[in-house]
């Protein structure tokens, strides 16, 4: 089996060749089903001193096309800019990026810090795509499906959650008294729950909303990606958390969710019945 090392030494001399022989390297993460896929560039800030550029919410080989011709285009000497409007490359729309904040760096490009000396030291632009209206994300009506497809990565650095801000989340009086919230749950259907023990007690059930819990915690943001049906825990605040998934069997005809050690099942769905 690859030891961690020589995989390392595979990627950085993948990376390497593709810059000498494409003038950059796309790196792509697909969609685990909840947070967006996206592909970005490393190269062109060592090339031609242009920031990187990263792509969000579309399909990997629609987002790679657009990557490799704002590259062409770089060859010949453009310089896109934050915040203006660029036609041409997406055909019957328009394009703009955004400046990327160094805070978001470390949750999507790691593999372009781990390049640059293991530093975050380059700048980075965000490639914004708009609706079939011709709308931005930013902007009232854009399409609601599409709302949390591109992360807007110059801002929200203090609530990460690709979430509304009004989203009711289960948790328990004792977050608000001074109790660590050390158990984070993203059930399979959605809902997010955040708790300071095992086994919290169900006339302790408090429902509030998402950015209430954050702005309590801002290390919650930590674990913003958390898939449906994963649960993240922890020792407490600023030690690193652990991600689990749990298994689903049939029984009784009835699909019971089973958790690898953290979960008090009955807890979870009991919870929820209480705000219905």
């Amino acid at each position: 089996m690859e030891n961690h090392e020589e995989h390392d030494k595979k990627a950085k001399e993948r990376i390497v060749s593709d810059i000498k022989e494409y003038d950059c390297h796309l790196a792509l993460l697909e969609s685990d089903g909840y947070s967006p896929a996206f592909v970005y560039t490393i190269g062109l800030y060592e090339k031609f001193q242009h920031p990187e550029i990263i792509i969000f919410g579309l399909k990997t080989d629609v987002m790679g096309h657009l990557l490799n011709g704002l590259r062409d285009e770089i060859r010949k000497g453009k310089k896109y800019k934050p915040n203006k409007t660029y036609s041409g490359l997406l055909e019957g729309y328009e394009i703009q990026f955004l400046q990327v904040k160094e805070e978001n760096y470390s949750d999507y490009l790691g593999y372009a810090g781990w390049y640059y000396e293991k530093t975050f030291d380059f700048p980075v632009l965000q490639m914004i795509w708009p609706d079939k209206e011709n709308k931005w994300p930013w902007e009232s009506g854009f399409n609601e499906n599409w709302k949390f497809k591109q992360p807007l990565l110059d801002r929200n650095t203090d609530f990460k959650y690709q979430e509304e801000k009004n989203l009711g989340v289960y948790t328990t009086h004792q977050t608000f008294e001074g109790k660590p919230i050390l158990y984070v749950h993203h059930n399979e259907d959605g809902d997010w729950q955040f708790h300071t023990e095992y086994e919290p007690k169900i006339e302790d059930s408090k429902l509030v909303c998402l950015e209430e819990i954050i702005k309590l915690d801002p290390t919650l943001n930590d674990v913003y990606y958390l898939n449906y049906g994963q649960t993240a825990y922890r020792n407490g605040i600023g030690e690193d958390w652990t991600i689990e998934e749990y298994e689903s069997e049939q029984e009784n005809e009835e699909k019971l969710l089973v958790t690898k050690a953290i979960v008090n099942t009955g807890f979870w769905h009991k919870i929820k019945s209480l705000f219905k």
